[in-house]
């Protein structure tokens, strides 16, 4: 499995991108969004990758940051959502603005995407709306928690351990994962205990 490739710009346009690794260039499908934070960059780059293996294609997507490639896997985990409508609706807003989007149920700003009709906009809100509270972005704020923001990303593991134990005491997950989150951004260090117990006093 290739977790990321680093190389230097063999080719760069809207849609892909080759990298020059150590002699070998690997082409990439990209977003506008990846394609838009390439421009201008000298020396090596680094792009998360995703490995779609099917009996008639070996096909490579390359995103400028870990969260834009979550999104990526789970948009193309709804029904009716391919590689090539997950790129375009990730070409279309900037991750802050997609999760803003499902998680205010703006089934008119996923539809404005092309391919997305209003049945597969309103699976997207339905299937995701809880699910992106994980990725650490604040929506709200449009800002995204990677490594070139300087911010700490949670436990994962911490975090779904806590938010388990409290969907089990009870508590809905969206805002139970919303409180772990909080807590885990303000102590990364917090056991689940810890998490646990402070959630509970904000529930």
């Amino acid at each position: 499995m290739i977790e990321y490739i680093r190389g230097s710009i063999a080719e760069l346009s809207p849609t892909y991108a080759v990298l020059d690794a150590n002699g070998v260039g690997y082409g990439l499908n990209i977003t506008l969004n990846t394609y838009t934070a390439m421009q201008g960059l000298q020396g090596d780059v680094k792009l998360y990758v995703f490995e779609s293996i099917r009996e008639d294609a070996y096909v490579l997507w390359g995103f400028a940051t870990k969260v834009e490639r979550e999104l990526f896997l789970l948009l193309t985990s709804v029904s009716g959502v391919g590689g090539q409508s997950a790129r375009v609706i990730l070409s279309g807003m900037t991750p802050a603005e997609l999760c803003d989007a499902i998680s205010r149920s703006d089934e008119r700003l996923l539809k404005s995407a092309k391919g997305i009709g209003g049945k597969t906009a309103q699976r997207i809100i339905v299937e995701l709306k809880d699910k992106i509270v994980t990725l650490g972005i604040d929506a709200a704020a449009g800002s995204t928690l990677t490594e070139s923001s300087g911010a700490v990303m949670p436990n994962k593991e911490v975090l779904d351990e806590a938010v388990a134990a409290l969907t089990m005491l009870g508590f809905s997950p969206a805002p139970s994962q919303k409180a772990a989150l909080g807590i885990l951004r303000a102590e990364p260090d917090a056991t689940v205990e810890r998490v646990i117990k402070l959630a509970l006093k904000m529930l």
